[in-house]
């Protein structure tokens, strides 16, 4: 997988002015044992120990060391901890300054006020700062008042740090257009001005004969850089009915898009993969979207612009701990009602295939069943000026062998997602993850903004 900056978090314990500042800090000390050393492959914690007297905030003239701080240090997302009933004129100034998700939390009280000790009222503070935030209009997530030390906490914790990872993704994305949309794929169409105005993100075009030339060249002049993905795709799957020069073309195709991707900052593509490179380059370029998923540079098919900004926030979303494959929705199970076949030629990355099922690739396409286990689809669209998204859950089925790279998913209710794709303003591109992600993208769409479309639990089609 490619290198990824780190979601940098500023962490802000409040606390009110008149309670203790040694119990406040004792609940500071127990959210950073719980929070320390979670997901830190991908996030960076900043704290305000050497802004704040005991590094807990209510005193207004520390704001502006903390927002100082915060800022130096980019933050990407605010986690507001109320140590006690909090401090709302202060919490807010800070809040006010970053145009990042902010997550509202306080530890569960132990006990009320009584005549020989003064409890901290969190819950009761909380509500107050929730109506400034609000009246500020700061859009904030919120951890229901529980003990530190629960599973709940931890998985609102960890679901904000997904949702914070998306809406990070979506800030100053730029999308890789590798040729033209296919005439004859109406339904992709995207409104590439739209999207800068909404979300500000840029539609970057490549040229395609440049990559046609770098690919003639390298697959010819066949260096140890085409050798070495050769030799991995050899070791990996059997190549047998591929040539070595359309090994070496894939190969070469591969290098060519994954460096020009790099060097102009392009988080994800969409390809003209049907079919202009089949035509040029005599293979078909399934493959490489396999290859470059599993690095961290997902391409979309058939120039689907919106579908690639669907694989960024699913990719984004899991935090690394899953690659993403783009899918067809394509047939019901023949045996199971909620069973849906996801497919597509050959663009599903290799990290997710079943280990004991053959693998091989034919004509350029990866050729392969994936893995059992929790799946999250998604699809993020538009239609008359509105951006929605849909996300469910469900799970990696057995069903009838069939070709390409493909999934037997089961839905918790196909039929009323079925629904949702056919009235839109969704087509039949989706993106998929391993894990269960849905709720944390739910969250971010409140961030984005972008409408969220709840999927039902039964059909309303005749």
């Amino acid at each position: 997988m490619r290198e990824r900056d780190k979601l940098v978090v500023g962490v802000l314990p409040v606390k009110r002015g008149f309670l203790s500042l040694e119990v406040a800090m004792e609940e500071k000390e127990k959210l950073f044992k719980a929070i320390k050393g979670v997901k830190d492959d991908f996030v960076t914690l900043v704290d305000v120990d050497d802004v704040c007297e005991g590094g807990v905030l209510f005193k207004l003239d520390e704001v502006q060391p903390v927002v100082d701080k915060f800022k130096k240090a980019e933050i990407d997302a605010l986690f507001i901890c109320h140590c006690d009933f909090g401090e709302e004129q202060a919490l807010v100034k800070v809040a006010r300054e970053f145009d990042v998700p902010v997550l509202l939390w306080g530890n569960r009280d132990k006990y009320p006020n009584t005549f020989e000790k003064r409890g901290r009222d969190t819950q009761c503070g909380m509500f107050a700062s929730t109506k400034v935030l609000t009246r500020n209009k700061i859009t904030f997530s919120y951890i229901y008042n529980v003990d530190v030390e629960t599973d709940e906490f931890m998985n609102g914790y960890v679901n904000f740090l997904r949702t914070a990872n998306v809406v990070k993704a979506m800030k100053r994305l730029k999308i890789a257009q590798i040729g033209l949309r296919p005439q004859p794929f109406m339904s992709v169409i995207a409104s590439e001005g739209l999207m800068v105005e909404k979300f500000g993100v840029e539609v970057v075009p490549f040229s395609v004969p440049s990559i046609l030339r770098s690919v003639d060249e390298l697959a010819a002049a066949k260096g140890s850089q085409v050798q070495e993905e050769i030799d991995s795709f050899k070791e990996r799957m059997d190549c047998s009915q591929m040539t070595e020069e359309q090994l070496a073309k894939i190969a070469a195709l591969k290098i060519t898009i994954r460096d020009m991707m790099i060097e102009s900052g392009c988080k994800a593509g969409a390809l003209e993969c049907w079919s202009l490179f089949s035509r040029e380059i005599g293979v078909a370029p399934c493959m490489i979207v396999s290859e470059l998923a599993d690095l961290g540079l997902p391409l979309s098919c058939e120039m689907d612009i919106n579908g690639a900004v669907t694989s960024v926030i699913a990719e984004a979303v899991t935090l690394g701990e899953s690659a993403v494959f783009f899918a067809d929705l394509t047939i019901r199970h023949p045996e199971n009602d909620n069973g849906e076949l996801l497919w597509h030629c050959g663009p599903f990355p290799y990290s997710l295939r079943d280990p004991d099922k053959p693998a091989r690739m034919i004509n350029g396409q990866a050729t392969w069943e994936l893995k059992k286990g929790d799946i999250t689809i998604l699809r993020f669209d538009d239609i008359g000026g509105e951006y929605s998204i849909i996300a469910t859950e469900g799970k990696a089925i057995d069903g009838p062998e069939t070709t390409g790279s493909y999934v037997w998913f089961e839905s918790p209710c196909w039929k009323s997602l079925e629904e949702k794709f056919i009235f839109g303003p969704y087509i039949h591109h989706v993106a998929g993850v391993y894990g269960k992600y849905s709720r944390a993208i739910e969250e971010a769409a409140r961030y984005l903004p972008i409408k969220w479309d709840e999927v039902g639990t039964g059909p309303r089609s005749l």
